[in-house]
């Protein structure tokens, strides 16, 4: 197995053990913190163990190797594919990001609001009022307002990765998505880390963005958002 394969699962059950919630062969994150979850296997017992994991309604966001095949309890309320891609590249090549003129900030609970107002608007997946305390989140603001952001997000042995990279609509093109993607990988590089991250296959702007700073390709998968019914 590739160390990214099942990497929610393996998040879940290595370097961020702290913050989840199991049952069986289920984990996800507190709900508070974020939607992401995971099954040991796709077979019976890893969905039957998610629907126990799950109160009436609740939804989980998985990321599956194939296309969900309907299960008791749990219904299919979206599904896209989503590539995975790993930084191949030299960290040391990413120090010229932070060296830009804008202005990056560390964001964390008093940036709450305003980093989930940005993420509701620009859609890049989904984030929680706690979901900084993933990881290091940085920003950059303009008259005190928050117009773009990046961070980190999953963490499993050897590797980290980039989330909720998003632009303001109104800032688009100014070079901030690449600035602030910099440093965060500059920073985990530093502690010989990989990063790597998901993209929706139909986001042809941003996967362009991600190859020219060194991500390539590795799988396909299928991320499915599930809901457990009554």
């Amino acid at each position: 197995m590739h160390p990214l394969d099942n990497s929610i699962w393996k998040a879940l059950t290595t370097r961020q053990a702290a913050l989840a919630e199991s049952f069986g062969e289920a984990r996800r994150f507190v709900p508070a913190i974020s939607r992401l979850g995971a099954i040991l296997a796709p077979t019976d017992k890893g969905y039957e163990s998610l629907a126990a994991l799950l109160r009436v309604g609740e939804m989980v966001n998985l990321a599956l190797e194939g296309p969900y095949q309907p299960r008791p309890g749990l219904t299919l309320a979206y599904t896209a594919p989503a590539l995975q891609m790993v930084y191949t590249a030299s960290g040391s090549a990413l120090a010229s990001g932070a060296a830009l003129d804008a202005q990056i900030v560390e964001l964390g609970a008093g940036d709450a609001d305003d980093m989930v107002e940005l993420t509701e608007l620009t859609k890049p997946g989904p984030f929680a009022k706690r979901t900084h305390e993933l990881g290091t989140y940085l920003g950059i603001k303009e008259d005190g307002k928050l117009i773009a952001m990046a961070g980190e997000r999953l963490k499993l042995p050897g590797f980290t990765e980039v989330s909720a990279v998003c632009t303001h609509p109104d800032h688009i093109g100014k070079g901030y998505a690449r600035i602030l993607m910099g440093e965060v990988m500059r920073r985990i590089c530093d502690r010989q880390e990989t990063p790597f991250l998901h993209v929706r296959q139909s986001n042809e702007r941003a996967i362009a963005l991600y190859e020219k700073l060194g991500f390539e390709k590795r799988v396909l998968l299928q991320h499915a958002v599930l809901r457990r019914e009554g």
